[in-house]
């Protein structure tokens, strides 16, 4: 059985986005810790995420152009974001965030928009 191209890039896009927020800003709940600690952490983490963010640029490169494969990166990571904002670090989303990331969207919407 054979994956669509699409799914598989998606997939691969989502699982590295969760890793890179993790690694860039998992770190921020336990400020206690030490800043070489978390450095050496993030860098861990973030090894993972380009375990997967590499192969879903290759495997999606030709069914999507480069700046599609860029602006489906950005629709997940703030998608991923906005959750993990919520969720991981307790932080409310205002409107404005949510009418920013939503002009993000409307934007994502123009880059693959055939005119």
């Amino acid at each position: 059985m054979q994956i669509p191209v699409p799914l598989v890039t998606v997939g691969l896009l989502t699982l590295s986005n969760i890793f890179m927020t993790f690694a860039w800003y998992g770190h921020l709940r336990y400020k206690s810790l030490a800043l070489p600690l978390v450095i050496l952490s993030s860098w861990g983490i973030a090894f993972f995420e380009y375990m997967l963010q590499v192969p879903a640029n290759r495997i999606g490169y030709g069914y999507f152009s480069a700046a599609e494969l860029k602006t489906v990166q950005e629709v997940i990571s703030l998608t991923v974001f906005m959750l993990f904002s919520t969720f991981w670090l307790h932080e409310s989303l205002r409107w404005n965030h949510i009418l920013g990331f939503a002009l993000i969207v409307l934007a994502a919407w123009v880059i693959f928009k055939e005119w």
